[in-house]
């Protein structure tokens, strides 16, 4: 009986054999067939009399013996690269300097190359002495044999439980420690030459003279990856349980060999000069010299193949690597793929039972497929080094840059200032200069008033000097022809003297005054601004005067942005003062550019503005609006106001009619609806007519606060009073009075007062309110005046 199986399958390998179709490893013992194997190579084999059912696609031998006529070659082709069928074709990744890479192939343990390197189960790399320095011994209970003999052991690789164990990374206080292990104890974690943290043993290793990898590893060993800090438990086979990494060992050896001294020309006759090139047909080394004269690129040597020096170096000196064998089976080489656990295997891994139930693919078509990927990522990755080199370059551009421009900004900031200074000094000359003018003037009119004060004295005392003489003369006739026109000149010259004559008509002092307050304030508030701002403060708003307006005691407000301006605004803050001149406060803020504003005061002038913002800051206030509310009568003091109840603060149930003035309701529970403005000053009265009165149902008739229930009668929480019952019927007309003068409220029904007051000691902002439920509808009055024995007992307090 033959089987055959085909490389790659869609869902792994069928296995043609007795007792009918199954997978890879399906097999047990006993179970015989021949097979033949067909991969995704340039071959065919066939496998005839040999006891391993599975093989590599290559001549090797079994447990060290050679099977003659183990492979029998079906076919022979001329050798072509292959590549998956569902890969496509991709071109080779970018040389990489080797330079660059040294520091993956160094260990994070010790710092210097790999040697001997393992591969732990986080794809990380140890040196297998590196990996043993950093065991630590766990409690027996956590050991893999505990674990698979109480049935929780599902690997040979047991991950510590976070809870257990716990490890410090990078950015800790330094010191590690396993949690709860007695054996263990705290240990500082030291720092590899790669930066890496590491945990030292918990105690130094017993000297021996095997190997790293033959020595005994102590029992229940644990060992932390010191690059992710990940932590397993050994089974048995202790490091021996984790696969060498053979190709980055031949990684090393050529970066070492990379190293090396120059290679010199093998074909130099005194002197050999160091060699270019190297021909890989030949085996020789050539400086450009001899190449040209010994190796000219024509006739058949024009096929061969020239390499960089040390490229041949590499594939010259290359030792043949080492076969990988399966780390279960030490004498087994790897044959298949096994796609879940991503790991070749041997065929003792695929008979025994570990893998039968996996997935399994051709070596060499699994080894092309992942050269190819790794291909396709360094493509990837090339390009993302290429873009960070070419970004190194910007960076430094960069530096350069910013050097000049430092250099012209500050000669800039130095002109800028400069010339703040020049037109200060400007000013301070044009300043001077009124001084200047001020005080000649000030000179001038003092001068002009002493000379003109001594003319009007020297004539003052000749006068006074004359008529003493005209008093000594004896002759009365004489006398008294003169002494009438004497006496008249010295009153006249009296009264000139008394009409501000003698006050000075300028004052010492300068009435000039510099206010050099905004100017330093505006030296302390000099600053640099972005000029290119990628989002500068929107515009002043501008308020629509024909759109503003005041009803009662609320007023409307409206605004908009500037018809050129480009700048956009997330939204608008406005302002008023309190009615007295005080200071400003919020009312608005929000993306409206409307807002009416109620609960004002009566006959009160309040001032509004409006500001933009955005996220970069905050517009200049706009040009600030007055607004006057409703007048009151000042005989009175009563205030007449116009209003319907609210839609918006209503409970949902409620239904408003007749342009809001009559409701009712669409629940048999209580609901609360406010009237359209409140009052916080004055005396208002309203009047409530019942249009529907069924079942002898509870409405209530009051005022309330803006935050009172909504869904339960009014006048159950503290934010409401009001009146129930009392003579309420079909056809009633209860009337409101609330007196914010006096602080009371009083009711009616049918113009008749209910007791004298219902309510005193009531202070702040209230709105009408009603409540009521689907067998009351009532109907709204306002703008009524007072009831007149109200009105005169107001008058008479």
């Amino acid at each position: 009986m033959r089987a055959s199986i085909s490389c790659p399958p869609p869902n792994g390998p069928l296995l043609m054999g007795r007792g009918g179709t199954r997978r890879a490893g399906g097999g047990g013992p006993g179970w015989r067939a021949s097979r033949r194997l067909r991969g995704c190579g340039s071959q065919s084999w066939r496998l005839s009399g040999c006891p391993r059912q599975y093989c590599a696609g290559r001549h090797h031998h079994h447990s060290r013996r050679v099977w003659p006529g183990c492979w029998t070659r079906r076919a022979r082709r001329p050798p072509r690269q292959l590549r998956h069928p569902l890969q496509p074709s991709l071109p080779p990744p970018r040389p990489v300097p080797m330079e660059e890479m040294e520091e993956e192939l160094k260990c994070p343990v010790c710092g210097s190359f790999y040697r001997e390197p393992i591969i732990l189960p986080c794809s990380h790399n140890l040196c297998q002495a590196c990996a043993r320095n950093i065991l630590v011994q766990t409690p027996e209970s956590e050991s893999p044999q505990s674990r698979r003999a109480s049935g929780s052991g599902v690997s040979d690789y047991d991950y510590l439980d976070l809870d257990k164990m716990s490890l410090y990374s990078e950015a800790d206080s330094g010191y590690g420690s396993y949690g709860g292990f007695a054996s263990a104890p705290t240990t500082p974690c030291q720092k590899s030459p790669n930066g890496v943290r590491v945990f030292p043993p918990a105690m130094p290793p017993p000297a021996t003279h095997l190997s790293p990898a033959l020595a005994p590893v102590p029992r229940n060993s644990c060992i932390t990856c010191p690059q992710c800090h990940r932590s397993l438990i050994l089974d048995d086979r202790g490091l021996r349980g984790f696969p060498k990494n053979r190709v980055l060992e031949g990684v090393i050896d050529r970066y070492q060999q990379s190293k090396a001294a120059a290679l010199k020309c093998q074909l130099c006759e005194k002197a050999p000069k160091e060699a270019t090139v190297m021909c890989e047909q030949c085996d020789v080394f050539y400086c450009d010299p001899c190449r040209l004269r010994c190796h000219p690129p024509r006739g058949p040597l024009a096929k061969h193949r020239l390499v960089p020096p040390a490229q041949g170096r590499v594939s010259r000196r290359l030792s043949p690597r080492k076969v990988s064998t399966c780390t279960d089976h030490e004498l087994e080489n790897h044959s298949m793929y096994c796609v879940q656990c991503k790991m070749p295997v041997c065929y003792q891994c695929l008979e025994e039972g570990k893998h039968s139930s996996h997935e399994v693919k051709a070596l060499g078509a699994m080894w092309k497929l992942h050269k190819s990927q790794l291909s396709q990522a360094l493509n990837g990755l090339s390009d993302r080094a290429k873009e960070a080199k070419e970004f190194l370059v910007q960076l430094r551009n960069m530096v350069q840059q910013i050097q000049e421009n430092s250099v012209e900004f500050e000669a800039c900031l130095v002109a800028q200032c400069d010339a703040l200074i020049d037109a200060l000094n400007r000013r301070k000359a044009q300043l001077l200069a009124r001084v200047n003018k001020e005080h000649e003037h000030k000179l001038k009119v003092v001068r002009d008033q002493i000379s003109h004060c001594t003319v009007k004295l020297r004539q003052t005392t000749g006068l006074m000097e004359y008529c003493l003489e005209v008093i000594k003369e004896n002759d009365p006739s004489g006398f008294l022809q003169i002494s009438d026109a004497l006496i008249r000149r010295v009153h006249l010259t009296e009264d000139q003297w008394g009409k501000g004559t003698l006050t000075p008509r300028m004052t010492t002092d300068f009435d000039l005054s510099l206010d050099n307050s905004p100017l330093l304030q505006s030296i302390h508030q000099l600053d640099f601004v972005q000029v290119k701002a990628s989002s500068p403060v929107p515009a002043t708003p501008i308020l629509q005067l024909e759109e503003c307006c005041t009803h009662n005691n609320s007023a409307t407000l409206s605004w908009k942005q500037p018809p050129l301006s480009t700048v956009p605004a997330d939204g608008y803050i406005l302002e008023l003062d309190d009615g007295n001149g005080g200071q400003f406060r919020e009312v608005y803020v929000g993306k409206e550019t409307m807002c009416t504003v109620d609960g004002l005061h009566f006959n009160s002038t309040y001032n509004a503005r409006v500001k933009a913002f955005n996220k970069t800051g905050v517009s200049p206030y706009s040009k600030t609006l007055v607004l006057q509310t409703s007048e009151v009568d000042i005989k009175k003091l009563l205030a007449v106001a116009w209003f319907a109840f609210d839609p918006g603060s209503a409970h949902s149930d409620i239904i408003l009619s007749n342009d809001n003035l009559t409701v009712t309701c669409s629940s048999y529970d209580d609901r609360v609806v406010l009237g359209k403005t409140g009052f916080s000053k004055g005396v208002h009265y309203w009047e409530l007519t019942v249009d529907r009165y069924d079942n002898h149902p509870d409405p209530a008739f009051g005022v309330a606060r803006m935050d009172v229930m909504k869904d339960v009668m009014l006048g159950k929480d503290d934010k409401a009073w009001a009146i129930t019952e009392g003579g309420i019927t079909k056809g009633a007309t209860i009337g409101v009075l609330l007196d914010l003068n006096r602080k009371n409220l009083t009711f009616f029904i049918n113009d008749e007062q209910q007791g004298p007051i219902a309510f005193d000691n009531v202070e702040g902002l209230f709105f009408p309110a009603v409540s009521l439920n689907r067998n009351v509808q009532v109907t709204l009055h306002t703008g009524l005046p007072v009831p007149d024995f109200y009105s005169s007992r107001a008058s008479i307090a």
